[in-house]
């Protein structure tokens, strides 16, 4: 044990071992850790070190202990409703993360055939365009591509949306607030552009979305095509069983055709 180590509280020096193990993936998200025993002798320590060792860890939400069954490495995703209408901004705050955006384009484009269908505006009309990097904590998770109508928002480009949240932004100054959506989503393999961009080392999963998002109107406000990092997130959402009488409905939101991807 070197001496920077012995000069630490023994269980901050297991507590660090740990840690470095799970860094280098030699521990990996919900992998079991060894016994105590096994530990206190991997370590040269007593068995009381150890739990506190891992009692640190699991306040730091490195590890997670389950009674009668052992103690595992912490699942790093973050939970993503599937079930509620959050821009990512304010969904990532509710996990106590800061949320800030690199903005890759900006501008103002035409209607094709696509997006007039998705937007329900005429072929030609003004579309708002916002690609962004979303970062969390200053780590790439998200690519989001929005299409806006522009006579819903005139100006909106206005705005740093490399700081400003677009949903806000809708809401409080243009008074067209995102009420319910359609949404698709799938796994996919990462573009080598789209993986350069989240920083993930190729072949890789992204998360695939195709969203229509609409004002309580129904009017469509927003298309959204994005890819998230399946490291990062898993979703969540309530279900319950079908009431009689009941009828199951969805409406299957068309995603692009290779020839009309975004």
């Amino acid at each position: 044990m070197s001496d920077e180590k012995q000069a630490k509280p023994l269980y901050q020096v297991v507590a660090e071992s740990i840690r470095e193990q799970i860094s280098r993936g030699e521990l990996n998200a919900n992998d079991r850790l060894p016994s105590e025993h096994e530990l206190s002798q991997a370590h040269s320590v007593g068995r009381n070190t150890v739990r506190r060792a891992i009692s640190e860890l699991a306040k730091d939400g490195v590890l997670k202990t389950i009674p009668g069954v052992g103690t595992f490495v912490s699942d790093p995703r973050l939970d993503k409703t599937a079930q509620y209408l959050y821009g990512f901004t304010n969904e990532m705050q509710i996990h106590g993360k800061q949320v800030t955006s690199r903005v890759l384009e900006a501008k103002l484009i035409s209607a094709d055939s696509f997006l007039a269908r998705r937007l329900q505006i005429q072929l030609g009309a003004e579309v708002v365009y916002l690609c962004r990097v979303r970062l969390m904590d200053g780590e790439p998770t998200a690519i989001e591509r929005s299409y806006l109508p522009h006579i819903l928002c005139p100006g909106i480009l206005e705005h740093d949306f490399s700081s400003e949240s677009l949903y806000q932004t809708l809401s409080s100054v243009y008074n067209k607030k995102p009420d319910h959506a359609e949404q698709v989503i799938e796994a996919s393999l990462a573009t080598p552009e789209v993986a350069r961009l989240l920083g993930l080392e190729s072949p890789a999963v992204v998360f695939v979305f195709h969203r229509e998002t609409r004002l309580t109107s129904g009017q469509v406000i927003e298309y959204v095509d994005s890819e998230l990092r399946s490291d990062r997130f898993r979703f969540f959402a309530n279900l319950h069983a079908q009431t009689p009488g009941d009828e199951f409905a969805f409406r299957r939101l068309p995603v692009p055709s290779e020839t009309e991807a975004r």
